[in-house]
Parts: C-alpha cells; sequence; structure tokens
C-alpha cells in the first residue's frame, strides 16, 4: 500500500470519527469549536499529505473573461443547490423526523457565536473538497469516482446519525463530483461548496425552531 493510499484511509477514518463526535458536542461549547476546526484541520492536512491536488483549468492560460466565468459559475451553482434545498426544507418542515434532525443541526447556529459558526462551516466546506474531490478522488479516479466519493461521504456524515446531513451530503456530493468530473480539478466544487455551506446557515435557521432542551 502506498504512503498516499495510507494517508488518505487514515484521513477518512479520523476524519468520519471527528465528525461524529463533533456533533455531539453542545452547541456554541468550546469543544464544539475545538473539534470542528480540528476536522477541517484533519481532512486538509490528509488531502496535502496525500500530494498534489489539481485545481482545474489552468488559471494563467485563460482570459479574463473565461476567468470570471470560470469563478462565477461555481458561485451560481452553489447557490442553485441552496435554493433547491431551501425549497425541500420547507417541505421538510412537515415530516417530523426531518424537522427535527435539521433543527438539531441548525441549533449550532441557534446557540453559538454566529461568526465563529460560518468560520467553522467554510473551513470545513473547503477541507472535505480538498480532501473527496482532490486526495480521494485522485485514489479512485478510474473507479466511477462520483459515486465512490459520495458513498464515502455518505458513510462520514453517517456517524453523526443525522439522516437530514446524509441526505444533504449525499445529493450535494454527487454535484461537486460532476462538477469535479467537468473541470478536472477541486476549485469550482470548493467555490460551490462554500456558496451553498453560508448560505444555509444565513437562511435556513429562521425556518425551524431549535429542538427543546
Amino acid at each position: 500500500m502506498t504512503a498516499s493510499r495510507r494517508a488518505v484511509i487514515a484521513t477518512g477514518i479520523g476524519g468520519a470519527g471527528l465528525l461524529g463526535i463533533s456533533l455531539s458536542s453542545p452547541p456554541g461549547s468550546r469543544r464544539f469549536y475545538l473539534l470542528t476546526m480540528g476536522l477541517a484541520g484533519t481532512w486538509a492536512a490528509g488531502a496535502l499529505g496525500s500530494g498534489p491536488l489539481p485545481i482545474g483549468r489552468d488559471l494563467n492560460l485563460i482570459q479574463r473573461r473565461e476567468l470570471c466565468y470560470a469563478l462565477s459559475v461555481p458561485v451560481l451553482t452553489g447557490a442553485g443547490a441552496f435554493g433547491l434545498f431551501y425549497g425541500a426544507a420547507r417541505i421538510a418542515r412537515h415530516i417530523p423526523a426531518l424537522d427535527r434532525a435539521i433543527a438539531s443541526v441548525l441549533r449550532y447556529e441557534h446557540d453559538g457565536s454566529t461568526p465563529v459558526v460560518l468560520l467553522t462551516a467554510s473551513a470545513n466546506a473547503l477541507a472535505e473538497e480538498l480532501f473527496f474531490r482532490g486526495a480521494l478522488w485522485a485514489l479512485v479516479e478510474d473507479s466511477h469516482p462520483v459515486t465512490t466519493t459520495t458513498l464515502a461521504y455518505a458513510i462520514a456524515t453517517a456517524t453523526t446519525r443525522n439522516p437530514a446531513l446524509v441526505l444533504a451530503g449525499a445529493a450535494t456530493s454527487v454535484l461537486f463530483g460532476i462538477q469535479r468530473h467537468a473541470t478536472c480539478g477541486i476549485l469550482a466544487p470548493a467555490l460551490s461548496h462554500l456558496t451553498w455551506s453560508l448560505l444555509m446557515l444565513r437562511y435556513l435557521p429562521p425556518l425551524f425552531r431549535p429542538p427543546a432542551g
């Protein structure tokens, strides 16, 4: 087994464990913030330690108009994905199991420091793309990478025992995987993931009441 493969496997196991532990921490607690930043560091360090990661099309060789397109399309894609999820969330409010699952995640924004929550969410969005669409993708590129990375992310989020996170993670992983395939790099999925995460944290909490207790 190569050093790159060992690094990816170890990071995947460690990251999944940290994800589950972090979302069992009290909202707004020092422990939650330390664990979520540690999680971002784990994904990023494991990805960067596995070898070079492709950004995408060579940005030094494309014209300014093409550069604006390469940056704006992923942001708009992330915003569009948020729109679909926002609509789905309004429906999920009427499904008790999903309503409770989403509210239990959003309590970290309700009860915590909004700037710090946004910081940790941004760090994890970018770090996850470094790992799943970067290091892990390179490892499985010859064997259905979109499907494989989606399954891997779904398994990682399953450690939270939150069905809403598993469903959202699987859906977004398909989207980000398609972007990774189309652009040959991690820049587009990273920008889309970051945009989606920030919009979700900004506009979803008012739809859901934090769970009692």
